[in-house]
């Protein structure tokens, strides 16, 4: 398949669509797999109605599952202003574009004197020209394998400091993707300043803002920019279940 070609800030760039970086992590039942907020793994069973079985596996002429999940807590997924507004606002309504140029940043979480694990806004300042990308890609380090079986409920894991969001969200970026369960911390009492800073909520919300969670970037892909496609389910929620894919963009002049 060839490359295409894309201008952006003035400079060309390459992007071959036959070499695409998966940062998603897997669906997939029982408990060998990531899980946040203390929701059920994921379950599936075969439709049963009189003598008909939806599984191959038990005699059904085919597999025909229902599915049960929870975007929030199961895997990989992108949510939109509706996760925390009294009105609903539906992602697949709030996300009509998919492809974004993208920076990705590793970075360290700074350890707090309680202990807490947060990325500052120091930390991002220096990485992100304003408008340079749409899309804002946190891996956070360590960068283990394990995160995408870890299980996270009761572990205060890392998060974002709302001044660090606030800097993101004047940089334009429209699109936050990153490798924890939350821009905020696990509990906070209800505060979820990130997530609201992120949306200027409830001041002016950006509707067609999002937040993608719980994805993994390998350590082969390196930092910088890239062309991002952002794909997720057509549901009516405030979240879906997404797969967001990378390709390296070569400079041609």
């Amino acid at each position: 398949m060839p490359a295409i070609e894309l201008s952006h800030l003035g400079k060309r760039y390459a992007a071959k669509l036959d070499q695409a970086l998966d940062i998603s992590i897997p669906l997939s039942e029982g408990p060998d797999t990531v899980n946040c907020f203390y929701a059920p793994f994921m379950e599936t069973a075969p439709v049963r109605m009189g003598s008909f079985v939806g599984s191959v596996k038990e005699g059904g002429p085919v597999n025909f599952f229902n599915v049960r999940l929870n975007p929030h807590g199961n895997g990989t997924h992108t949510e939109c202003v509706g996760h925390i507004a009294p009105e609903h606002f539906s992602l697949n309504d709030c996300l009509t574009n998919f492809h974004f140029i993208a920076k990705l940043h590793s970075v360290l979480p700074q350890m707090q004197p309680d202990g807490d694990r947060v990325v500052m806004r120091e930390q991002l300042e220096d990485t992100l020209m304003p408008g340079e990308a749409e899309a804002y890609i946190l891996r956070t380090l360590p960068n283990a394998t394990d995160k995408c079986r870890r299980h996270y409920s009761g572990t205060n894991p890392p998060y974002l400091h709302p001044d660090a969001v606030r800097w993101l969200r004047e940089a334009g970026v429209k699109h936050l993707l990153l490798d924890l369960p939350s821009v905020d911390r696990e509990e906070d009492g209800g505060q979820l300043a990130a997530h609201k800073t992120f949306w200027n909520f409830p001041q002016a919300p950006r509707i067609d803002a999002t937040i993608t969670e719980l994805i993994f970037v390998n350590n082969f892909i390196p930092d910088g920019l890239y062309l991002l496609n952002l794909q997720i389910t057509s549901i009516q929620l405030d979240a879906s279940p997404s797969k967001p894919v990378l390709y390296a963009l070569e400079l041609l002049n």
